[in-house]
């Protein structure tokens, strides 16, 4: 490492011990996107070694700058140096198929030591450039506040930081420290590309070239500083400008004061810069002024290639003695209904500085409003009629120099029984969730401290209160259970004043839970089969919004279910005739509430109809009486397939029917041979059938 002589070592500490100095928090070609970069990003590995290049068009020159983006790069490239090439591409607006190249620098480094002695003598940015590219320490005293603006300890990194803090304030120092160059062999007809190239070997450090493509004829005007204001007061003018909107053109000021309007002198050694562009657009300067003296401010910009712009709006004003005596408010009376007399102190000596007092009024303690002025300097008291129902009140001594002092505030508000009215038109809706959104009107009382909302589950319970305090909406978000078996919820709002009187309570509102909950079921009580037909018995569900039963009926092993009744009457027994004897049937029931919310089914009750019914009699019986064989002769028809015999009973005169033969159901005639003379017989014929169903009775009667 080169290391200074004492005598240039001593020499570039006295420089670098500068008093106020400020540091430039975006660090470098802040114009160029991305270019301006925080201490503690250096420190990160994530940046890329990059070279960033800006140029600037003059009349006959183009002014290159550059720099690094991490502090090792810089190291690197100030040890092997740059290369700069320029390309011509266009030629009177035409682009050239083969852009000229030229080689404007080979080996472009940081001057030699010895350079850097003279400039050190005269310039401060020289001395911390040279103490940053050849100190053998670096050291910077007198300033205590530097690790809490750029949060660094490294000395590498304090090195690189004020190099190119000090490249920005100084063009000069920039090319004498391989930053800058100025291109005067270019012609008012050509654009170029320049290209700043890196001499580091490859396998050393891989850093890509960085470029800007620029020509004469983009040559521009600096533009004026914008929104400079001043605020004067007691001793001390306060400028402040917009100093981002122009931060990409300019990275500091000089600041100038007159007090003609002509002769203008600065009022700051050195560029005045912004370290605060992360939390406000204005920069801010006091100067201190001598009371009752107009005064006039400009400033002008300084851009990073050292020029300086147009000066800006002249801003003038005086300094104004200020009135130290401040008034305070004491006592607050209330001589009539809605009328405060106030009170106050203020130092009867002090009487000749002020021209009176003002009364201020607000409903907030924020924005106030002056009510009463011009009140003489020797009242100490003033009434102050046509009061809200609350009043902050502060009074202002106006000084005879313009100037004011302004009290506490204190809170006025007259005595208040009348509550607020019945809140109105309270109205809610309810989600599937539970989820409750109430609104109504808002009361019109300018008093109105708030509502209280209360709730129940029951008209006949008592409500509870759902706000803590006073709630200042007019609209409100509940919560309840839909799964519960409170089918409403009820709101009552009252409203309240800022003296705690109480409306009466809003009209009801009554709102319908959504109905999640389905109805209970119903269950068969009992059953019978009788003459072919089914009679049902059941209980309804006992759920209170239950409109419906569904009965449903499945014939033996059929897999759908048919709706046989679709009871809205309420009643609790069916019966279903439209069945077949010797089939299975199964029968279930839901009950349906008014939000078509099924119950889950009835247990299923299975039946089975048997074939019991008595089936018809034979036809055309008949006996013929043969006397000549002693027989009876029984003849008839019958035309049922399942009928398997007949039965045949016979009875003597009034004898009760015994049975006197049991026959295939292929014949259909029987012969009674026991016949005796003069007797009347009774005869009777029955179908049998192989289910073990049985048909009517035919009877004939014959005497023999």
């Amino acid at each position: 490492m080169v290391v200074l002589s004492q005598m240039q070592h001593l020499v570039i500490i006295k420089k670098i011990k500068m008093k106020n100095f400020k540091l430039l928090v975006f660090l470098l070609l802040s114009l160029i996107k991305g270019y301006s970069q925080k201490i503690d990003e250096y420190k990160t590995a994530e940046i890329k070694p990059e070279i960033k290049v800006i140029a600037k068009a003059q009349t006959n020159a183009v002014l290159l700058r550059w720099a690094v983006t991490r502090g090792d790069v810089w190291r690197k490239l100030n040890q092997y140096g740059y290369t700069i090439e320029r390309y011509t591409l266009t030629q009177d607006n035409k682009t050239l198929s083969n852009p000229e190249k030229v080689i404007l620098v080979q080996n472009l480094k940081p001057d030699p030591l010895n350079n850097w002695e003279k400039i050190v003598e005269t310039n401060d940015n020289g001395a911390i450039m040279a103490q940053s590219l050849y100190g053998e320490t670096f050291s910077v005293e007198g300033l205590n506040k530097i690790e809490q603006i750029v949060s660094i300890s490294e000395e590498n990194e304090q090195r690189f930081t004020y190099a190119l803090f000090a490249a920005d304030r100084d063009f000069e120092v920039a090319q004498k420290a391989g930053l800058g160059y100025i291109d005067n062999t270019v012609k008012s007809n050509e654009k170029y590309v320049y290209r700043i190239i890196s001499n580091v070997p490859e396998n050393e450090m891989v850093i890509p070239y960085g470029g800007v493509f620029i020509g004469l004829s983009d040559y521009e005007t600096l533009p004026k500083p914008i929104d400079l204001t001043v605020h004067f007061e007691n001793n001390k003018s306060i400028l402040s400008w917009d100093f981002k909107s122009l931060a990409s053109t300019y990275g500091s000021y000089f600041i100038e004061r007159s007090l003609d309007k002509k002769k203008f002198e600065r009022i700051v050694n050195k560029p005045y810069t912004s370290m605060n562009l992360e939390t406000s657009n204005t920069i801010f300067y006091i100067d201190s002024i001598a009371n009752n003296i107009n005064y006039s401010y400009r400033i002008q910009g300084i851009d990073l290639f050292g020029e300086t712009g147009p000066y800006s709006e002249i801003i003038s004003g005086k300094g104004k003695d200020e009135l130290k005596v401040v008034p305070h408010l004491t006592i607050k009376e209330f001589p009539e209904d809605n009328t405060a007399k106030l009170t106050w102190e203020f130092p009867v000596e002090n009487e000749k500085e002020i021209s009176g007092f003002e009364i201020n009024r607000s409903d907030d303690d924020e924005t106030y409003t002056t009510i009463i002025k011009n009140i003489s300097p020797k009242n100490r008291s003033v009434e102050v009629r046509k009061l809200s129902p609350s009043n902050y009140f502060t009074i202002s001594a106006i000084g005879k120099k313009g100037s004011k002092t302004t009290s506490q505030s204190m809170l006025v508000q007259p005595v208040d029984s009348i509550p607020p009215a019945k809140p109105l038109e309270l109205k809610g809706i309810i989600d599937s969730t539970g989820v409750v959104k109430l609104n109504w009107l808002k009361n019109k009382e300018k008093d109105l401290l708030g509502y209280r909302i209360y709730r129940a589950y029951n008209a006949e319970e008592e409500y509870s209160q759902l706000t803590v305090s006073p709630y200042e909406n007019n609209s409100y978000q509940d919560a309840v259970v839909v799964e519960n078996l409170n089918s409403k919820v009820y709101y009552k709002i009252m409203a309240v004043d800022l003296h705690y009187n109480m409306s009466v309570f809003s009209d009801v509102l009554i709102i319908e839970k959504p109905d999640v909950i389905p109805p209970t079921s119903p269950v068969f009580k009992n059953y019978e089969v009788n003459d072919g037909k089914v009679y049902l018995e059941w209980a309804n569900s006992s759920s209170t919004d239950a409109e419906k039963l569904l009965l449903y009926r499945k014939e033996n092993n059929e897999t759908d279910w048919m709706l046989i009744l679709e009871d809205i009457k309420k009643t609790e027994n069916h019966t279903d005739s439209k069945v077949v004897e010797g089939n299975q049937y199964s029968y279930k029931m839901v009950a349906k509430d008014r939000h078509a919310l099924q119950s889950a089914p009835s247990p299923i009750l299975n039946v089975i109809v048997p074939k019991a019914s008595v089936l018809p009699a034979v036809k055309g019986l008949y006996a013929q009486v043969n006397l000549s064989e002693k027989n009876i002769k029984l003849t008839w028809s019958y035309e049922q397939k399942e009928a398997d015999s007949f039965e045949i009973y016979r009875a003597e005169e009034n004898q009760p029917l015994q049975l006197k033969k049991t026959q295939s159901v292929s014949i259909k005639f029987f012969v009674d041979e026991n016949c005796t003379i003069n007797t009347t017989y009774k005869y009777a014929v029955r179908p049998l059938f192989k289910d073990g169903r049985m048909g009517k009775m035919s009877f004939y009667t014959a005497k023999f």
